[in-house]
């Protein structure tokens, strides 16, 4: 894991994806650039672990290019797959309000970039900026509620209807358009998407396989390209 300083013409270049992130949302140009300053660039390589459970949380994260999973384990050696998270989006924020261990592990799903900035000098930013705090505030609410909506999915939703809407969350967000539909270059092993979705490595295959049949996707390796967004979307709320 590398780290080092972010200059003032990284800034300029990564503006854009970083100020995606609700750490910055509240900001003006010029002290969003004060607070990428002040804050550490780091790479990690493909399955490099950032941090593990049960570490000290010292420091907020920013994905800049890449993606990151956050892992729960358990005694027996199985993984929970949490989140997947691309560019402009922030994790380890949730130990600044409540200090403790980390509740998850971090790993590089690709190669990845991220910003990092630790826990003093967040609180500095917060004493001068309230309004940070009403953004990162708001962002953890969001989380519980997506962390809400997937506890119920896991009760009422069958797992096809999982894996549609876990494809088309992953299609918002890595999606990028090709001649004959939407490529989501998601990176994941089949037991990672399986993970994902909460259900075994075979049923999702089968889903998937269904999925395919019917003409509403095709699979790639540690990809997809979806033909059918409308039937997805259906499929996934029905």
């Amino acid at each position: 894991m590398d780290q080092g300083q972010i200059d003032a013409k990284d800034v300029e270049r990564l503006g854009d994806v970083v100020r995606r992130a609700p750490l910055f949302s509240a900001l003006d140009d010029a002290v969003s650039a004060e607070l990428m300053q002040s804050m550490e660039p780091v790479h990690v390589d493909r399955g490099q672990q950032l941090f593990g459970e049960g570490e000290p949380g010292d420091r907020v994260y920013v994905v800049r290019s890449g993606k990151i999973k956050l892992v729960r384990s358990w005694a027996d050696g199985r993984e929970n797959l949490l989140a997947v998270l691309g560019p402009g989006e922030m994790f380890g924020e949730l130990s600044l309000f409540d200090p403790g261990p980390r509740t998850s592990s971090a790993r590089a799903v690709s190669e990845s970039d991220l910003v990092a900035l630790g826990h003093t000098e967040m609180l500095n930013w917060l004493q001068r900026r309230p309004e940070v705090a009403e953004h990162l505030l708001r962002a953890l609410a969001q989380r519980l509620r997506r962390t809400n909506t997937a506890l119920a999915d896991l009760v009422f939703t069958d797992v096809p209807g999982r894996v549609a809407k876990a494809l088309l969350d992953l299609s918002r967000r890595f999606g990028r358009p090709i001649a004959d539909g939407l490529l989501v270059a998601h990176d994941l092993t089949q037991e990672e998407l399986a993970q994902l979705v909460g259900a075994s490595r075979e049923t999702v295959n089968k889903a998937l396989a269904d999925f395919a049949s019917r003409g509403w996707l095709r699979l790639e390796a540690r990809a997809v390209v979806l033909h059918d967004l409308e039937r997805l979307h259906k499929r996934a709320h029905s």
